[in-house]
């Protein structure tokens, strides 16, 4: 794979549930995360004292940060509304060359920031919220 544009990984979010995704806003910083949790199956009889883990047992989870401006009132406003409701919609995030994750998640941050002379930004956190698919693109 070769080198991509950051601008390339998107966030976006089914605005209406009709399954329409829409890009959340202008990000300039994207991150997934993607973690599996071990069940530890070592007992007095494991090999040479090797850790043993049971294979496909833990539970997996997903996590999407992203950083930038918002695009428009209408996003912003959806993104509010998301978080104090405790909502769960679908989400995409696109990633070049690679492909396309889509799931629920919940909002678990949203922190808005901004300077005097400059405009006012936002950093959102997300937590899956339920089985995440993968389609290669």
């Amino acid at each position: 794979m070769s080198a991509q544009r950051g601008r390339d990984l998107l966030i976006k979010l089914d605005i209406s549930g009709a399954g329409e995704f829409e890009t959340v806003a202008g990000l300039r910083a994207t991150r997934i995360t993607f973690n599996a949790e071990t069940v530890d199956t070592t007992s007095i009889e494991s090999a040479g004292r090797w850790r043993e883990l049971l294979g496909g047992a833990g539970v997996r989870s997903a996590a999407i940060a992203g950083s930038g401006i918002f695009r428009d009132d209408a996003t912003d406003e959806r993104i509010r509304a998301i978080f104090f409701a405790g909502e769960t919609p679908n989400f995409q995030v696109i990633i070049p060359d690679f492909g396309i994750i889509e799931g629920p998640f919940q909002l678990t941050s949203i922190e808005y920031s901004g300077q005097y002379n400059g405009e006012a930004a936002y950093e959102l956190a997300l937590a899956s919220a339920g089985a995440v698919e993968f389609e290669s693109i």
